[in-house]
């Protein structure tokens, strides 16, 4: 059988192959702490789940249109004039199975042979495989721990050409935590507008956020950007809804027709009963958020003080999202009995070996120097999976 040649261009998700392979050490009777998977181990609030139940039980178990219900485009409409004051109709709001599922069907309508898409490194590990699955070019853009880990404008700008589609944007970031401040929000849009260059805001973590920060869409600067830009967004992280399998997009009408007429062709509606627990969700009380926010502050705090005073290790201070990203290149050269240690991978095949903690590695979000471990975890399992780590780390010898 001869397979696509875009089946060759991509890889397999390192964040899920991470996964696997914790699960399967679990099932072989192996203690494992798992830093890999981007998960909130909070459970559904109750109230999510009693619409879910609910619904099954009045028979709401059909198709149903396949960009989504208007009752839950409506709920959505309502919590962007809400948080962001941004306004939408409902011609222009695709619900979709899932923030990755949007992407997919945004890289969908949007890209082909000869676009590039710039895409700031750190990055979420699929944004470039969707690029490549769409005969498109990611064009990598570094940026620094030491610059806030946000896209400088100028590197920006300079990596503009013609045949440049989109900009991603994530805000806060997966896999560095982390977030824009208005003001430099301010400065990329600028080259934006110049350049009508288009951003797929990627708002996943927005709701998830420490220290007074507070997430602004770069949608809600100005009507202009507005027009240039895509929300994504869904309710598996702030609700800890993450098999329910709930995203959306807003942007411009004519490109949400194209995404939905995709979606009605692949696969057609998200689950109905799903949507109607979204809708119990965007409607309900941030009670529930709040208080796994502040857990996820806690545990943050905790992570980034113990990695941070690991020989060689510097860790920088999320703003959002549930992950910090510590940079170990200094364990680079290193061995142990007859483990070498040459970069992130080896790295991270070290630790779940050696230590039994999965991590993974940085070089699956464009970044070698560092490994990405998540904290939507226990505080117990922190300590614990830290003090492995620690341990593992010291036996390494040059």
């Amino acid at each position: 059988m001869k397979l696509a040649q875009r089946v060759g261009r991509i890889q397999p998700s390192a964040t899920l192959a991470t996964a696997a392979r914790a699960k399967a050490l679990v099932a072989q009777g192996i203690d494992v702490i798992d830093f890999g998977l981007g998960e909130p181990d909070f459970d559904t609030p109750d109230p999510i789940k009693d619409a879910a139940i609910d619904a099954i039980r009045a028979g709401f178990t059909k198709y149903t249109a396949p960009s989504g219900t208007d009752e839950l485009k409506q709920a959505i409409i309502r919590r962007l004039e809400a948080d962001q004051g941004l306004r939408y109709q409902p011609n222009e709001i695709v619900v979709s199975c899932g923030a990755k599922h949007t992407l997919y069907n945004l890289a969908q309508a949007l890209f082909e042979q000869g676009d590039e898409v710039i895409i700031p490194a750190p990055y979420w590990v699929s944004y470039p495989d969707q690029v490549v699955l769409n005969d498109a070019t990611p064009v990598i853009v570094p940026t620094q721990a030491e610059d806030g880990y946000t896209l400088d404008p100028r590197r920006l700008e300079s990596a503009i050409t013609p045949r440049t589609k989109a900009l991603i944007l994530n805000s806060p970031s997966n896999p560095t935590g982390a977030g824009y401040a208005r003001a430099q929000l301010e400065r990329i849009a600028e080259v934006a507008l110049r350049h009508r260059l288009l951003v797929i805001s990627d708002e996943i973590y927005g709701q998830i956020v420490y220290d007074g920060f507070r997430h602004v869409s770069i949608a809600s600067l100005s009507p202009e950007m507005k027009a240039l830009t895509v929300v994504v967004d869904g309710v598996s992280k702030t609700y800890a809804m993450t098999g329910w399998r709930i995203g959306w997009a807003a942007g411009p009408a004519a490109l949400m027709t194209a995404v939905a007429n995709i979606q009605s062709q692949s696969t057609s509606n998200p689950a109905s009963i799903s949507q109607k627990a979204a809708v119990a969700a965007l409607n309900g009380p941030r009670a529930s958020i709040d208080r796994m926010v502040a857990e996820f502050a806690a545990r943050r705090n905790e992570m980034v003080r113990r990695l941070s005073a690991m020989p060689g290790v510097s860790c920088f201070q999320p703003q959002g999202a549930f992950y910090a990203f510590p940079d170990v290149s200094s364990c680079y050269g290193r061995h142990h009995n007859a483990t070498a240690v040459t970069g992130s991978q080896s790295l991270t095949t070290y630790l779940i070996e050696e230590a039994r903690i999965a991590v993974v590695a940085g070089a699956a979000f464009g970044d070698d120097r560092c490994i990405r471990l998540s904290y939507a975890t226990s505080l117990d399992h922190i300590r614990r999976g830290l003090d492995r780590m620690d341990a593992a780390l010291a036996k390494l010898k040059k």
